[in-house]
C-alpha cells in the first residue's frame, strides 16, 4: 500500500523544469525561477546540452553554480540532460515547462517550440512568465560578450556566481 501512495503522489505533484543553457545563469533566469516557486511543488533547473552549440563555461561549472544560488531552496533541484527537453520532463514526470519572455520575439520562438514540446510529450503545459522590466535585456549571450570584453557583470549575475566567478580570477 504505501509502495502505491508514493508513485500516486508523484504522479499528483506540480514539477516543472525551468531548461536552459545557463552559461552563465542571470539575474533574470534566477528572478523568473523564483517566482514560479510559489506555482510549483518542485522545479528542477535543468541545464540543457546541445552537442552543436558551444558553450563559454563547462558543464559542471555550470552545474555549480545553480547548486549554488539555489542551495537554500528546497523545492528547486538541479540536473541536466542531453536530447530533448520534452523527452526528458517525461522521464523526471514533470508536467509543467517554465520559460521566461523578454519581448515578443521570444514569445513567437517559444509558442512554436511549447507547441511541438506538446506533441512530442503527450500534453506537457508550458508556462510562460513575462521578464521584469528591469531585466527584460539580459541574456545569457549579452553577459557573455560582456565577460569576453573583460566588462564588469556584477549587475546581470545572481551574487553566488559573482563571488565564484571573482575566485576563479
Amino acid at each position: 500500500f504505501f509502495f502505491f501512495f508514493c508513485i500516486n503522489y508523484q504522479s499528483l505533484m506540480n514539477i516543472a523544469v525551468f531548461p536552459g543553457s545557463f552559461d552563465p545563469i542571470t539575474i533574470g533566469h534566477y528572478d523568473l525561477i523564483k517566482r514560479a516557486l510559489p506555482l510549483f511543488d518542485k522545479i528542477i533547473v535543468a541545464v540543457g546540452t546541445n552537442s552543436t552549440k558551444s558553450s563559454l563555461f563547462p558543464l559542471e561549472e555550470r552545474l555549480g553554480w545553480l547548486k549554488i544560488v539555489f542551495k537554500d531552496e528546497p523545492k528547486i533541484s538541479i540536473d541536466h540532460f542531453e536530447g530533448l527537453t520534452a523527452h526528458y520532463c517525461n522521464h523526471v514526470h514533470a508536467n509543467f515547462l517554465i520559460r521566461g519572455l523578454r519581448n515578443s520575439s521570444d514569445f513567437d520562438y517559444e509558442k512554436t517550440i511549447s507547441q511541438v514540446n506538446q506533441i512530442i510529450s503527450h500534453g506537457i503545459e508550458t508556462v510562460f512568465l513575462i521578464s521584469n522590466p528591469q531585466y527584460s535585456h539580459i541574456s545569457s549571450t549579452i553577459v557573455r560578450e560582456v565577460i569576453k570584453g573583460n566588462g564588469n557583470v556584477e549587475p546581470f549575475l545572481p551574487k553566488g556566481v559573482v563571488i565564484l566567478m571573482k575566485e576563479d580570477e
